[in-house]
């Protein structure tokens, strides 16, 4: 028998465990490869540790390298690629670290309960790349809204948006921001980030494309960066596209300077003013709209960015993580309406068990699918319910909202817009379901006979 060195039993059993690490690492790769598009991307962490069975301070060794521990693995995809930064905790040292302009602001606010609960959020990154899409709609004369088309009848294999807006008119009071007074450095640095959002993604739809989703969504996990590219610190990384990180960062200084301020002031009152009416009324709302729709109200802090500017619609949301994202200074979202915009866009999260009523029933029928059908019930169902809600409150300090309040689809005359035969239906056979006359499936199946 060969005699064995002390080196060589040293050796083996790390290379053992380096080998069954590097497979088990092999096998996870291709996870980390793919991304959903219209779907903020879910993150997984695998605990290596727990996988490779070595028990807690163990260190590995291997030709000379110490591991104290096994690290954890982040497999997953967000904006096309994986982003194992996206997964890191940011501690207390690093948030003093940053400028005061990126900390979080006091604006943010967690209203919870038993039901519902928002987390409210004024972020810089996401208002700037809202307010540039704005600016270079403007900028292009392209309408800064498209009106949607009078709703019509589809085929049955139609698909309906994942997310959608919050109104089907324009916005009003947005126009071109005041560039007079800025340095011909700003002005030159402001222009060529218009460019970029001008010639790549202000023809995208905020709501439907999914790429914009995206985007969206790490912008607002971003939101106390100092900037985008990661430079200080690390875990800032954002993945996004070089030319998207480069015309944001070279807009932010700008931004920051002329009307970052005045946007965050504005957000700031707006989260304060709804907060209020949430506190006052959110359980009761959530509870009723959770019980018409027959789902669950979603777990967890549902997020909800606050931009000066959030669209042409001034309001959409997206799902897979429910994200609301609502304009702060849009008429319409003021005042009592800011709650029945709130729990519209909320709904949302609640619309698949309707949404799949409606088409199991045209399927049954034989007739086609009624575009937006869906959203018109949403709309018509959350103003009622806050109507009720308002009218009932005592602690509501404006009488005149409690006794009467005009929800939003009339107020604004939506169903004028090409939903007319829908405000037909749903005052004829939906309503005596909010009232408690008639059953979830039977006024589907009469609102769909009635079309």
């Amino acid at each position: 028998m060969l005699p064995q060195h002390s080196c060589c039993a040293d050796i083996l059993p790390a290379l053992a465990k380096k080998c069954l690490y590097t497979a088990f690492v092999m096998l996870l790769a291709p996870m980390a490869s793919g991304w959903t598009a219209g779907r903020a991307v879910r993150t997984w962490r695998i605990p290596l540790r727990k996988a490779l069975q070595v028990q807690p301070g163990q260190r590995w060794s291997f030709l000379g390298g110490k591991i104290r521990s096994a690290p954890t693995l982040y497999a997953g995809a967000n904006a096309g690629r994986a982003l194992e930064a996206s997964a890191l905790s940011r501690s207390e040292t690093s948030r003093e670290q940053l400028p005061a302009e990126t900390r979080p602001t006091t604006s943010q606010e967690v209203i919870q309960g038993p039901v519902p609960a928002f987390e409210f959020h004024s972020g810089f990154w996401i208002n700037l790349h809202h307010f540039l899409y704005q600016q270079a709609r403007l900028r292009k004369s392209t309408p800064q809204s498209i009106p949607r088309p009078a709703p019509k009848v589809e085929g049955s294999g139609a698909k309906e948006p994942a997310t959608s807006a919050n109104s089907l008119g324009p916005t009003p009071g947005s126009g071109q921001a005041p560039t007079e007074a800025l340095t011909e450095e700003e002005r030159h640095s402001w222009a060529a980030a218009q460019d970029y959002y001008a010639g790549n993604l202000s023809g995208h739809d905020l709501f439907v494309n999914g790429d914009m989703v995206q985007i969206k969504n790490r912008l607002a996990e971003l939101e106390t960066c100092p900037n985008l590219s990661g430079r200080v610190p690390p875990q800032c990384v954002s993945g996004l596209r070089p030319e998207l990180v480069a015309a944001l960062e070279v807009a932010a200084p700008v931004y920051r300077a002329r009307w970052w301020a005045e946007h965050d002031r504005a957000n700031r009152s707006w989260i304060a003013s709804v907060s209020l009416l949430v506190r006052q009324t959110g359980g009761r709302l959530a509870q009723q709209l959770a019980s018409v729709y027959e789902a669950d109200w979603p777990a967890g802090r549902l997020r909800v960015d606050v931009t000066f500017n959030a669209g042409p619609f001034g309001a959409y949301t997206s799902l897979d993580p429910v994200h609301l994202t609502i304009s702060s200074t849009d008429p319409r979202n003021q005042g009592p309406a800011a709650l029945e915009v709130l729990f519209h866009e909320a709904s949302h999260a609640l619309a698949g068990a309707v949404r799949d009523a409606i088409v199991r029933e045209c399927r049954q029928r034989g007739k086609p699918i009624p575009r937006y059908l869906w959203h018109a019930l949403l709309f018509y169902t959350t103003g009622e319910i806050v109507k009720r809600t308002l009218a009932k409150d005592l602690s509501i300090p404006d009488a005149g909202a409690r006794g009467n309040y005009t929800p939003y689809a009339y107020k604004f005359d939506l169903h004028a817009r090409g939903w007319q035969n829908y405000q037909r239906v749903l005052e004829r056979y939906w309503q005596p379901y909010l009232d408690g006359k008639a059953d979830f499936d039977g006024a589907v199946a009469r609102l769909v006979s009635a079309l």
